[in-house]
């Protein structure tokens, strides 16, 4: 037998409840389509929102690195051309103790001895401007792991002390001879530091290529977690802007029959 009341009215009751429901998942659809993110606060996915935050902050690290790596470049793009202008200054050493060394060769060594102590003084301030007066190590993190994040080396001193050609002469034919010798041990040595200059360049060019390469998957597993499905929340919009208009008319309706029990009174 139905029972009708305008104490507890049930229906009513029961309207409301299912509005507040719906209210909830309507405010929610909003607030990741406004955001963009499926994720807002912590209550949306606890778990999920871990994981994306180790994502996001490996693309920090990475991109660091990337700015690392640039920077790093740079220095070495600064001492590999100072290493090459005291290449070519070499040459011209050798050039002038190779003239000098000719006994037969009617030269003036002194104007000769000249220009060369002139090249020797050059190619120590150009070594003191590149920072290559001794050996130095090099080091950049370029990565979001720390026991292989570095990409390093040692890269020789370029100076004339180094190279093992300070106090040289070609002031008379057996000095010049002595001094083709030794300014060709110093071509050696400085392809050797050039060579390691060159090595960690190339390097670092693939350090960072390997980082943008691992900022973009990053971004993309941190994006499937974190970013919102836009066509699942535009459909979940409208599913519950419905809802709530019918909600609203249900509970009308629930409260219209609350007052339809007045009448039996009259």
């Amino acid at each position: 037998m139905a029972s009708f009341s305008v104490v507890s009215n049930v229906s009513a009751t029961n309207a409301q409840a299912n509005l507040s429901t719906t209210n909830i998942g309507l405010q929610k659809a909003l607030e990741r389509l406004s955001s963009g993110y499926r994720i807002n606060k912590s209550g949306d996915d606890a778990a999920g929102l871990v994981v994306a935050n180790a994502y996001r902050s490996k693309q920090a690290v990475l991109n660091q690195g990337i700015r690392n790596a640039g920077d790093g470049l740079s220095t070495l793009q600064i001492q590999d051309g100072a290493l090459n202008n005291i290449s070519t200054l070499l040459d011209r050493l050798s050039t002038l103790a190779a003239q000098s060394a000719s006994s037969s060769s009617n030269v003036d060594r002194g104007v000769l001895d000249a220009e060369f102590q002139d090249v020797l003084a050059e190619i120590d301030r150009e070594a003191n401007v590149a920072g290559l007066t001794q050996d130095q190590g090099f080091s950049v993190y370029v990565s979001n792991d720390g026991a292989n994040g570095v990409v390093g080396g040692t890269i020789g001193a370029a100076d004339t002390a180094s190279l093992s050609i300070d106090g040289l002469s070609v002031a008379d034919p057996t000095d010049a001879a002595d001094a083709v010798d030794a300014i060709a041990s110093a071509v050696s040595a400085l392809g050797d530091a050039q060579a390691t200059v060159g090595t960690l360049e190339n390097r670092l060019q693939f350090a960072i290529s390997l980082a943008q390469s691992q900022i973009v998957n990053t971004k993309a597993a941190e994006s499937r977690i974190r970013d919102a499905n836009i066509a699942e929340e535009s459909a979940n919009l409208t599913r519950y802007s419905v809802l709530t208009q019918s909600g609203l008319a249900a509970l009308a309706q629930a409260n219209s029959q609350s007052s339809a029990v007045l009448s039996l009174l009259r």
